[in-house]
């Protein structure tokens, strides 16, 4: 194969246009602006409602919008019920493969009825519309049961990430008042059981409100269960309780579908709600365009449904679109290298969605693993989580989509539910920019006054108008959300999305980092991101993380700490020759005081680098909240 060549754009191919479920951007963006509740009636009017809506955005209360307001709908009816009626209830649903090798299938009707048991054993559990049950679970089909369980019978599910603490699982638990908690006894991971009931059990001892835990057998190990608290769910789903029918429960649009914790990459994690009728719809679309689902789709999001990637664009897009999804347990280096590229070869997989972390992560293997495998069937990629730099990028295209798979570089945050600035298949990319708007969003890059800065420079990234996947609120803290999204940009009634970005002469937006991860030397602005970009692009980096320090001279000095490639050592004549290396590629302003060879970087739960730590440890500064840190 050919070196990819390096153009200012990737261009689609003619099929992908041809094929593409969008057509068209540039009108339809601008029909969706000028006319934004029209479109999104559009949209909404695809899925089906118990009762039509009586208004499509009600703002009388900003920035607590409400959206679909009067209308009568339940996810469920759209993700599970109306597929039953076509011949939709006999496709795949569920692939599942556990990291030992196992693997089960679930078609939509078999899909509704393990819903519909596992409905019923939490209505036997006392279980109703209004509760928050939490989740602490590995990726194991029941993982979805419960969350689609909850959502049925009306409960909110709050899924904390299985890697978490007990500290911070109680946090979680004790925060959303949750009474019942639904996890297995462990998980694979790289070869070892992940201890998950042992932790939950730790937690209860902290959680006055916990009167019930659920248990999913998986790894078979011993655990310690109470009588009249504990139950396993194989037991439960034996009973006549757990019946194969079970109602869905009709819910307001506005009604909580779920509870879910930032991953506090900034600092403590907030509560953030979804509703069941904004969300259903903006996942739905988001998730059809910008991944044009067809019917025949295999379907792989290789996040954590603990994540709100994983809840958009794993469980509730994937399936109000009728799409068979792939769920995997494990590591994606286990027990080699190229155990995803074997799954996507064995099932047949279309398109791939994973995060920058994960691709350079197996970058550091070579070309030679992925080309073991035959990754034809893929058509599509997708990269989520943080700014993807350039050379990842190119990797990945060249490599796994083998230049002829668009990448769709998607920006979004847990706030917002769903993409905000992604390509569709038929745009022209740049590597290392997340291309344009949604349809429906109005993006600007501003200084701290609110002014529009020139191309080509950095400001705040804000959002105009409200949109249906927004986040309604934090949970039980109206006040917080108003502080932290809406009172910098409060004159104006924007929601301050917390990065810095810029957009370039051809209408391209850049995601530089968190506001709070830009670097300011000697009056210059520098983002942490074109600063890992630069380093990463060495031979031997595979990662790096930047952080500022106080200095006398410069304001600030920058520190990088990086993980190397396999093949490569530390040295001190490395650490120079990377120094060396940003001075020829971002110029003097960028010299690090010090680069540092390490083995691991602190990372959250959902791959995100956690600067301030970095910073605190360097300073020698309490680390500050860390229970979403990955240990």
């Amino acid at each position: 194969m050919e070196q990819i060549t390096d153009p200012k754009f990737y261009y689609p191919s003619q099929t992908v246009i041809e094929n593409a479920n969008a057509k068209e951007y540039d009108q339809m963006y601008q029909y969706s602006i000028e006319n934004r509740e029209q479109f999104w009636a559009d949209q909404a009017s695809l899925l089906r409602w118990y009762k039509p809506w009586d208004s499509v955005l009600d703002a009388t209360n900003p920035p607590f919008y409400k959206w679909f307001n009067g209308g009568k709908t339940n996810i469920i009816l759209n993700a599970i019920d109306r597929h039953l009626e076509t011949a939709t209830r006999n496709k795949l649903a569920l692939i599942w493969e556990g990291e030992p090798g196992d693997y089960r299938t679930f078609s939509y009707h078999a899909l509704n009825r393990e819903v519909s048991q596992f409905a019923n054993v939490l209505k036997s559990m006392g279980v109703k519309k209004g509760d928050v049950v939490t989740i602490y679970m590995p990726q194991l089909p029941e993982q979805l049961f419960a969350m689609l369980a909850c959502a049925k019978i009306g409960a909110a599910h709050s899924v904390v990430y299985g890697g978490f603490s007990h500290e911070a699982l109680a946090e979680r638990i004790n925060d959303a008042n949750s009474r019942v908690v639904i996890t297995a006894d462990g998980g694979y991971r790289r070869g070892k059981i992940v201890e998950l009931k042992s932790v939950v059990n730790k937690a209860m001892e902290l959680s006055p409100t916990m009167e019930i835990c659920i248990t999913i057998k998986r790894t078979g190990q011993d655990v310690y269960m109470e009588n009249d608290r504990d139950y396993w769910y194989h037991d439960l789903k034996a009973l006549p309780i757990a019946g194969y029918k079970c109602d869905t429960e009709e819910m307001d649009s506005n009604d909580m579908l779920f509870l879910l914790y930032t991953s506090g990459s900034t600092g403590k994690p907030k509560a953030l709600m979804h509703t069941h009728g904004g969300y259903s719809v903006y996942a739905a679309t988001t998730h059809k365009m910008v991944f044009d689902i067809k019917p025949e789709d295999r379907y792989w999001c290789a996040a954590d449904p603990g994540w709100i990637t994983g809840h958009s664009y794993i469980v509730y897009g994937p399936l109000i679109n009728g799409a068979t999804i792939m769920l995997y347990e494990g590591a994606p280096n286990h027990p080699y290298p190229d155990r995803w590229w074997k799954m996507i070869d064995k099932y047949g997989i279309n398109i791939l969605y994973t995060s920058p972390t994960a691709i350079r992560g197996l970058m550091r293997f070579g070309e030679s693993w992925p080309k073991r495998n035959d990754l034809s069937s893929l058509r599509l990629l997708g990269s989520v989580g943080e700014p993807i730099n350039p050379e990842a990028w190119k990797w990945y295209y060249k490599y796994i989509g083998q230049e002829r798979c668009p990448i769709m570089d998607t920006w979004w945050q847990t706030e917002t539910g769903g993409f905000v600035i992604c390509p569709l298949p038929i745009t022209s990319l740049k590597p290392g920019s997340a291309t344009k708007p949604f349809f429906g969003h109005e993006v600007a890059v501003v200084d701290d006054a609110g002014n529009e800065v020139k191309p080509g420079e950095e400001g705040s990234l804000v959002l105009k108008a409200p949109w249906p996947g927004m986040t309604a609120g934090v949970y039980r803290d109206p006040q917080r959300f108003k502080d932290t999204y809406w009172s910098k940009y409060q004159k104006q009634g924007w929601y301050f999305t917390g990065d810095s970005a810029k957009k370039d002469e051809d209408g391209y937006y850049w995601i530089i980092g968190r506001v709070d991860d830009v670097i300011k030397v000697s009056g210059y602005r520098l983002g942490t991101a074109e600063i890992e970009g630069v380093m990463v692009s060495h031979p031997a980096v595979a990662e790096a993380a930047a952080i500022a320090l106080p200095h006398n001279l410069k304001g600030n000095s920058i520190h990088i700490f990086v993980i190397l490639r396999k093949g490569y050592e530390g040295s001190k004549e490395l650490e120079h020759e990377l120094v060396k290396h940003m001075v020829e590629h971002l110029g003097p302003i960028a010299k690090p005081e010090e680069v540092r060879c390490v083995d691991s970087l602190p990372k959250t739960r959902s791959g995100k680098i956690m600067r301030r730590v970095l910073k605190a440890r360097l300073q020698g500064l309490p680390e500050g909240d860390l229970s979403t840190l990955e240990e």
